[in-house]
């Protein structure tokens, strides 16, 4: 091969990555703007996490309790997924250690495919006398039934338009009795005081082998909805658990944006605060790795802000890797604890 045509092979190559890595920028920011007024925040302690990654396809998850029907883990689009494949209803629920592990603040967070011709899933939330709340999700609405008032609302058209077929981020934040429903960006629901307290809650729905209820990335949260200033103020540092990444990557999901929302308000309402963003992960994989992907993510977290107008000296970075843990590295909530966000006020 001349020297000339392997240069022009290197060159198109180049460009070709060039391009396709430009694409996938302008995708992501494109995404995050969509998020722009989302204002969901998790919980600050995680109670349970499962992406299902650690079970076998065909099997029953091992983190989670069949309560009636049929369910099992199968692939879609490549990842494992917790398919629920008969009843009316189907529930499952997640093995928890104590009878009641709810309480007054809390928040719950999963990713679901809405198939064509299916129902869609719902939360089912008891409550401390034993009542039912259902929060039910479709691909054109939201309701709230079992409580002494029912609530239901339409979405807005522009989640609601060529709705099937995808995954969809549903969000749900409890906090003094008062129960708000999120589905993508959209704040679909709320219901402000729903009158009681709930100690427990399963997934489930109407479902069947042609219109099975699929999810994925279910995360529980303790609280939710801080007062950041407050906790910066009196702690010296926010940690947050809820600015998520894509695997292994440095990619934000869009629904990490109501925390990053919240900490540009934050330093627009107070412009002397200056903060080190530090990023932290679990143990699993390589450890020098991990410290590259927590300073990747941290500047990522960085540079988010700053595009949102923050000026970029006010703020630092630093990647701890898996070397600062706050929990156990041994359980999937423990880990989910460490993989984390943290914004330190810099005197």
């Amino acid at each position: 091969m001349h020297r000339g045509h392997a240069s022009f092979r290197h060159t198109l190559l180049v460009g070709l990555l060039l391009s396709a890595s430009v694409g996938v920028a302008v995708a992501q920011n494109q995404q995050l703007k969509v998020y722009q007024n989302y204002d969901f925040q998790a919980g600050e302690k995680i109670l349970f996490d499962d992406d299902f990654k650690s079970d076998k396809d065909g099997e029953f998850p091992a983190h989670w309790k069949l309560e009636a029907g049929q369910a099992v883990l199968n692939k879609i689009e490549g990842e494992n997924a917790f398919f629920l494949i008969d009843g009316n209803y189907a529930r499952v629920s997640p093995r928890m250690k104590t009878a009641s592990y709810l309480g007054n603040a809390f928040t719950l967070e999963f990713d679901a495919y809405f198939k064509s011709g299916s129902y869609g899933p719902g939360v089912f939330l008891k409550t401390t006398d034993d009542a039912e709340a259902i929060i039910n999700l479709s691909n054109s609405s939201v309701s709230i039934t079992g409580l002494s008032t029912d609530l239901s609302k339409d979405y807005a058209e522009s989640i609601s338009q060529d709705f099937d077929n995808k995954w969809h981020h549903a969000a749900i934040a409890v906090k003094d009795k008062q129960i708000k429903v999120y589905v993508d960006q959209l704040r679909a629901l709320v219901m402000p005081d729903c009158e009681c307290t709930f100690k427990t809650l399963a997934l489930g729905g109407i479902a069947s082998e042609e219109g099975p209820l699929i999810f994925k990335n279910v995360r529980l949260a303790e609280g939710g909805g801080m007062n950041m200033l407050s906790k910066l103020t009196t702690d010296g540092r926010i940690v947050t658990h809820g600015i998520l990444f894509d695997t292994g990557k440095a990619v934000i999901k869009p629904q990490s944006m109501g925390v990053i929302n919240a900490i540009a308000k934050l330093l627009k309402e107070n412009p002397e605060v200056k903060l080190e963003i530090d990023g932290h992960t679990d143990t699993d994989g390589n450890a020098q790795l991990n410290s590259k992907l927590s300073q990747d993510r941290a500047d990522a977290v960085k540079n988010q802000l700053v595009s949102m107008g923050i000026d970029a000296g006010r703020l630092t970075t630093k990647g701890f890797g898996p070397t600062k843990p706050i929990d156990n590295n041994t359980t999937p909530e423990g880990k989910a604890n460490n993989r984390r966000v943290e914004f330190v006020k810099v005197s």
